[in-house]
């Protein structure tokens, strides 16, 4: 499946750890603004500003309304799958939103909630390292076209990146040049009005 980029306003709209996790429990059911609230331990007012936003930029679309338990009119609200069809690339925040909605999600686990995890450090050449991304990427594709309304329900987190394990480069020492000295100390030396 090619993926689109995102327009800023939706990578924007992405970079709210509080936005995606209302996304995933809308994955499979529609829910309302109250109930979102609810499983969140949220404000409703600040759901409802993160659902609005999500609304807005097509991520979220609401369905038909329906009476709640005291006969309030309720619009519950579900996940269109449009944040799968985007690239969202290399947008630091963004990608910081997904990590930071995993952990929430991830703590409230229980143990035999757990399937596998595991973290890796490898040296690959470029060539390995671009094969094993498209067929991992085909992989994930196959698990999203394969998802079936009556399978269990399951969460992954992803990700690849370029390990940090080596000192950065030493800087080069700040210079300042003795005409920046002497304009500083010209200054300081004026009275003040």
């Amino acid at each position: 499946m090619e993926r689109r980029p995102a327009t800023a306003e939706e990578a924007q709209a992405l970079a709210n750890p509080l936005r995606i996790r209302i996304l995933r429990l809308t994955l499979d059911r529609a829910l309302t603004n109250k109930e979102i609230a609810a499983r969140l331990g949220r404000d409703p007012g600040t759901i409802l500003h993160h659902v609005r936003k999500l609304v807005a930029t097509g991520f979220l679309a609401p369905e038909g309304e329906r009476r709640g338990t005291r006969g309030a009119v309720e619009r519950p609200y579900r996940a269109t799958g449009k944040s799968w069809r985007l690239d969202i690339g290399n947008r630091p925040g963004t990608h910081m939103a997904l990590v930071d909605a995993f952990r929430e999600e991830w703590s409230e686990l229980e143990a035999a909630d757990v399937r596998m995890s595991a973290r890796l450090g490898v040296r690959l050449r470029p060539e390995v390292r671009d094969d094993f991304d498209h067929r991992f990427t085909a992989l994930i594709q196959e698990l999203a076209e394969s998802d079936d309304p009556e399978g269990e329900p399951i969460g992954m987190f992803i990700a690849m990146h370029r390990r940090r394990d080596e000192d950065p480069p030493a800087r080069p020492a700040a210079t300042i040049s003795p005409a920046a000295v002497s304009r500083t100390r010209s200054r300081s030396a004026e009275p003040r009005r």
